[in-house]
């Protein structure tokens, strides 16, 4: 009788998740989940390191302070908590990917995204980082709206291929210039505005050594190259400071434990501050341009991973992905559904937007088709909680390696622009450049939407832009002009 209520209950997993009907098994789930965990898992160590930045820790500190302080996971309460709420939020958003909609992705905090939040929002635009998540939060509510309207699909549509394909190669650059600067290889320069760092630095030189593993691990194929690129840069610094007295700046615990009780949530919980954001003397029209910002590159973002993920196993295309009845009647609006949410959620718990994972390719290539592969990788986040101790000595020079390659994987997309047409040439170049130029994803969207519109109306092609484009190209000439 046992055996046949277990037989009845793994039937009814089967059928939750319809593996028969997306020809996979529990072992081949299994393992995907834990392939797709192992290639975004380093997203625990350099999330709370560049929140950490912005002014996410106890003393308020800045940028570079925070490393000369000393400050980390495992020695502050602030960036402790952001540790955990990195993790509660991937295992939120991936846990809704899994039971709502049913397919192989993960969520977790979107790298780009923290860049934004972290150099741009608060550092360049001089919001506090309570008021940065409130923006973050709106920013999900919006994307909740607009997926259940499908306004979110329209304006997707109405963005021209070739600045869809720029905002990601241009975020790319971006993050390239943060990992460069993180590892000290590139710094500003009152003549030349940027230089050539001090190789002979010994922290340097350890950023340098992490490029050469995770590029070495990257080129072989190896799972998890960026994860393993970060605990070998780790060790390997943490030896020879300890053994041979090389000052990397890393600091160690007194008393080291691999595992340990998670930090408390509590400091960043429901820190957002909506007064702040709107109250601002930055003004009214660039907490909009902000909020408009984060909900452009996260849906971006996301409906690329979704597309082009999913075109390798034809899981969203009109074979596979027939609709149904209800309010989300394809896999891919429920898909769309659940990273909207999971950036809300992200907020509330104190971090920035929560978006899909392209890494979730790692683990559809493994043979992951249905939701128990994100379930099993939500499990795989749930019992990292534990390893904050590990976390707090991971340093820059450890994470900057990590920041570079994601740029050289975001970049490849401008393969797809057109360079010899001029017209798609210059919109999609500017908007590229004008990201790490001027330190702002948000201007290098403007610059691209503005001068997309001039070139196709001096050429008397008014016709091909859509109107929602003339709509966002005018409020970003209005900021720049007033500065708001």
């Amino acid at each position: 009788m046992n055996n046949y209520a277990n037989s009845e209950k793994n039937n009814v997993k089967r059928d939750f998740f319809k593996l028969k009907e997306n020809n996979t098994t529990v072992k081949t789930e299994i393992i995907a989940g834990i392939t797709t965990f192992i290639t975004m898992a380093y997203i625990i160590f350099v999330n709370p390191a560049l929140l950490g930045q912005a002014g996410m820790n106890s003393k308020g500190l800045m940028f570079d302070k925070v490393k000369e302080a000393g400050i980390n996971v495992s020695n502050d309460p602030i960036m402790g908590a952001v540790f955990v709420a990195t993790i509660l939020s991937a295992i939120i958003g991936t846990l809704i990917m899994a039971l709502v909609a049913n397919v192989p992705f993960a969520q977790a905090a979107g790298m780009g995204m923290n860049a934004f939040f972290t150099f741009y929002v608060v550092g360049t635009a001089g919001y506090s980082w309570r008021a940065a998540l409130a923006a973050v939060f709106i920013c999900g509510i919006i994307n909740i709206f607009i997926t259940v309207t499908k306004i979110r699909i329209s304006i997707v549509n109405a963005i021209p291929e070739s600045l869809k394909n720029a905002i990601g190669a241009g975020i790319g650059l971006f993050i390239s210039i943060i990992g460069f600067k993180e590892a000290g290889i590139v710094v500003s320069d009152p003549a030349t505005l940027v230089a050539f760092g001090d190789v002979k630095n010994p922290t340097t030189l350890l950023a340098i050594f992490g490029l050469i593993i995770t590029v070495i691990l990257m080129v072989n194929k190896v799972k998890g190259a960026i994860l393993l690129g970060i605990l070998i840069t780790t060790v390997s610094g943490v030896i020879a400071q300890v053994f041979f007295n090389v000052n990397l700046n890393i600091i160690l615990p007194a008393s080291f434990n691999v595992f340990s009780l998670p930090p408390s949530l509590s400091p960043t919980l429901f820190k957002l501050s909506f007064t702040e954001l709107f109250t601002a003397k930055t003004g009214f029209l660039t907490a909009i341009t902000i909020i408009i910002s984060f909900s452009l590159v996260d849906t971006f973002d996301s409906i690329g991973t979704f597309i082009g993920t999913g075109a390798k196993t034809g899981m969203f295309d009109e074979k596979n992905d027939i609709p149904k009845k209800g309010m989300f009647p394809r896999k891919i609006d429920k898909a769309l559904f659940a990273d909207a949410t999971a950036t809300s959620i992200g907020a509330l718990l104190g971090t920035s937007n929560v978006t899909t994972y392209v890494e979730s390719a790692a683990g559809i290539s493994e043979g992951g088709r249905t939701g128990l592969t994100s379930l099993v990788t939500a499990i795989c986040f749930f019992l990292a909680l534990f390893i904050s101790p590990i976390v707090g000595i991971v340093p820059s020079a450890a994470t900057a390696p990590a920041l570079i390659i994601v740029g050289v994987l975001m970049i490849s997309s401008i393969m797809n622009i057109n360079f010899e047409d001029f017209e798609e040439a210059l919109p999609a170049f500017l908007t590229i450049v004008m990201m790490p130029f001027t330190y702002s994803i948000a201007n290098g969207i403007a610059f691209g939407f503005i001068f997309y519109t001039i070139v196709k109306l001096v050429r008397g092609k008014a016709k091909e832009i859509h109107p929602i484009m003339y709509i966002f190209a005018g409020l970003f000439i209005f900021k720049f002009i007033f500065n708001v």
